[in-house]
């Protein structure tokens, strides 16, 4: 885990507190619980449970999540509940994200741009858990 306060700039992750930082180069696989904040600029694969999730530009997350806040510049794969989510990046073919509220940010000037594969967006009311 890191403890920083640094000003975010773009690109980077959002202003921290302590967090669980997976940094580039760094691939997780498993089944990861965290009770702070989880910042991805490397890849995720698997299940993840946190209050936030910080997506990086060059970040993955390929799996299953469950999180409070969702922010991703990078690249997203699989199944997403979330409260929040703010999309500025990458959703693959086949990924669902089901949230209270969606902000999705398109800049045309090639630095970030939102792209949907196939993909299933559940916006507006509480997030249901998957069945089974």
């Amino acid at each position: 885990m890191a403890d920083t306060k640094q000003m975010a700039t773009e690109g980077d992750s959002p202003p921290l507190g302590k967090a669980t930082v997976i940094e580039e180069g760094t691939a997780f696989k498993g089944s990861m619980t965290s009770t702070c904040m989880v910042v991805v600029r490397g890849r995720i694969e698997g299940e993840l449970s946190t209050p936030t999730l910080s997506v990086a530009v060059g970040g993955v997350v390929q799996g299953r999540a469950r999180v409070g806040a969702l922010d991703s510049q990078g690249q997203l794969a699989g199944e997403f509940d979330a409260d929040t989510a703010r999309l500025s990046g990458t959703v693959s073919d086949d990924t669902v994200i089901r949230a209270k509220s969606l902000e999705v940010k398109l800049i045309s000037d090639d630095k970030r741009v939102v792209t949907f594969g196939e993909s299933r967006l559940e916006i507006g009311d509480a997030p249901v858990p998957p069945k089974g």
